[in-house]
């Protein structure tokens, strides 16, 4: 029999299982990378199953594997989670990180360090790199302490800072833009709907790229590393993406209440943590698929009512 060429480009994703890893897995998988994807709770029989607080579980697959690059998607992502389990958000989010950089580094892999928008306060928008973080909630603490742990560990790595994601979604809980296709779609009852935070929705394949391409021009330019920031730049409060959500599947609206009141219950959330994403763009890097194409694509799956799909689509 032929040998089957497997490409000599290796990629390492953690958290494949979740909505960042499944995209950054299939793009690198897709684009002549060798990779292999680890996760935990739903990680068989597609992943590998290594639990990250396991030091020599980790150490014993990046030294079998031998990455060229690792994207670390593996994360406690939900501000209202960490606030509840401070102690397993931190293990996660700062130790596991910090030895996962470690062991990179112990093999040359380049780390890219998944990092959120919420590292920032919110007041004074758009944020550069070099903008000083202050978060306001645990998870960006946590995050931001993830960061320090990732680049004192390895130098010579990246931290990638991103916003709200959404993309194909296994359940619509997924994420917190698609979690809102329930409200949208059941009219029968009027929705109130946060019109006070501006998020900028970003595609997980958009994210998915720019991990890609920061890895190969990194195989290129060592020079590569540090804090990078990605966003969609459509500006939009949870209300209004669910207004344009209605609008994708021609679905009515009138149901949804816009609240500009700063909510009061759970983890505080910044007004307005809009990234700079031009240090990437000087670069050449970057993707972005306008929200209404994205959403549709996201959410097609779950249209209650079939009919709409024959308008939509044709």
């Amino acid at each position: 029999q032929e040998d089957v060429d497997i490409p000599s480009r290796r990629v390492l994703v953690t958290g494949a299982t979740g909505l960042l890893g499944r995209a950054v897995f299939k793009e690198f998988n897709e684009n002549n990378w060798n990779a292999v994807g680890c996760g935990y709770r739903r990680a068989q029989p597609r992943f590998e199953q290594i639990n990250l607080l396991d030091s020599v579980a980790v150490h014993d697959i990046i030294h079998d594997f031998q990455p060229h690059v690792i994207v670390h998607c593996a994360a406690e992502r939900r501000p209202d989670v960490v606030e509840s389990q401070p102690d397993a958000a931190s293990q996660l989010n700062v130790a596991a990180s910090g030895n996962l950089a470690k062991e990179a580094a112990g093999v040359g892999a380049f780390l890219i360090y998944i990092s959120t928008d919420y590292v920032f306060d919110g007041t004074s928008p758009p944020y550069k790199e070099t903008d000083v973080p202050n978060p306001l909630n645990l998870y960006g603490k946590t995050k931001l302490d993830g960061e320090k742990a990732v680049l004192e560990n390895n130098k010579d790595a990246a931290v990638l800072r991103i916003p709200v994601l959404y993309g194909e979604v296994e359940r619509l809980e997924e994420s917190a833009v698609t979690v809102m296709f329930d409200k949208v779609q059941f009219s029968n009852k009027s929705a109130n709907m946060d019109h006070w935070q501006q998020r900028f929705p970003t595609n997980v394949k958009d994210v998915a790229t720019v991990c890609r391409q920061l890895a190969e021009k990194r195989m290129q330019d060592p020079s590569v590393k540090g804090t990078f920031h990605w966003s969609g730049n459509e500006q939009m409060t949870k209300y209004e993406m669910a207004c344009a959500i209605a609008d994708a599947f021609n679905l009515p609206s009138s149901h949804l209440r816009p609240i500009t009141d700063c909510p009061v219950v759970g983890a505080l959330r910044p007004r307005n943590a809009q990234l700079d994403c031009s240090k990437l763009e000087m670069l050449g890097i970057g993707q972005r698929t306008p929200f209404r194409a994205g959403i549709k694509e996201s959410l097609w799956p779950f249209l209650v009512d079939k009919r709409w799909r024959q308008t939509v689509f044709h």
